[in-house]
């Protein structure tokens, strides 16, 4: 059974920094790519960031280049989003998502995991 967790998320005021986690079950971060999708309240969730199973990285959001990096631990099956300089408007559920590709569609990546908030408020 493939799962995937997220962990990290938190209050945090602008200008600083969270790193998210996403553990991964069931399946090797080798022979995955791993995603990440944000959805703010009242908006579609949209695509952030991939990292594919040869560990490629494909940016979805212009809007995070220069601030969000993604990194992965194999050993750990857990992959890595770092966000910097976070800004009001990157308040949302952070989610990461893994499927045979990096796929920019949410709706086409298999499986998920249940989400962490980050909230970047003063």
């Amino acid at each position: 059974q493939k799962q995937l967790v997220e962990s990290g998320g938190g209050l945090v005021q602008p200008g600083g920094s969270l790193r998210l986690s996403c553990a991964v079950s069931g399946f090797t971060l080798d022979s995955y790519a791993i995603g990440w999708f944000r959805q703010a309240p009242g908006k579609e969730r949209e695509g952030v960031l991939c990292i594919s199973s040869s560990g490629g990285f494909v940016n979805y959001a212009d809007s995070v280049k220069g601030r969000f990096t993604l990194s992965r631990d194999n050993a750990k099956n857990t992959v890595y989003l770092q966000m910097n300089s976070l800004k009001p408007e990157d308040t949302a559920v952070y989610y990461c998502a893994a499927d045979l590709y990096c796929r920019r569609s949410p709706s086409i990546n298999h499986y998920w995991g249940q989400g962490t908030q980050v909230t970047v408020s003063s």
